[in-house]
């Protein structure tokens, strides 16, 4: 993990896995603080280049967020919260068969809505996930039951 940045101080986190275009007028990551902050991830460009279903989309969509998560210094395990958008709500099912191949339980809390459409028409899954330095659900999850 990294050492802990005076106060104030944003690092923008690049991955050679991630494309970042550079006339993009985003940031695909930035850490403010122990926030590891990200934008909506999509398939693209593999999706141009290959036809993928949600499935597929989802893993590597989930393979650029653990990129830039490690980039951070953190690991999947930093990664507590997912806001999935589908085109299909049908897709469901190939989506959580995903998550379950990418994560290990205790797994992030999630949220799945269905959407009129992605910024490419082949696009069927975009996932914006959020993530926290010092967090790992694999060793630090305590179960509350009341």
């Amino acid at each position: 993990m990294n050492a802990p940045m005076e106060p104030g101080v944003v690092r923008r986190v690049k991955s050679a896995r991630v494309t970042e275009p550079a006339t993009a007028t985003w940031s695909n990551c930035l850490v403010i603080g122990d926030e590891i902050v990200m934008s909506g991830m999509t398939a693209h460009p593999a999706s141009r280049e290959n036809k993928l279903g949600a499935y597929e989309q989802t893993l590597v969509v989930l393979g650029k967020v653990r990129d830039l998560v490690e980039a951070a210094g953190g690991s999947v395990g930093s990664i507590y919260k997912l806001v999935i958008y589908v085109k299909d709500i049908g897709d469901k099912d190939e989506v959580g068969r995903a998550r379950r191949d990418f994560f290990r339980a205790p797994y992030p809390c999630s949220t799945l809505v269905e959407v009129s459409g992605l910024v490419f028409p082949e696009l069927v899954v975009e996932i914006d996930a959020f993530a926290r330095l010092g967090v790992d659900l694999q060793r630090s999850i305590q179960e509350v039951v009341s």
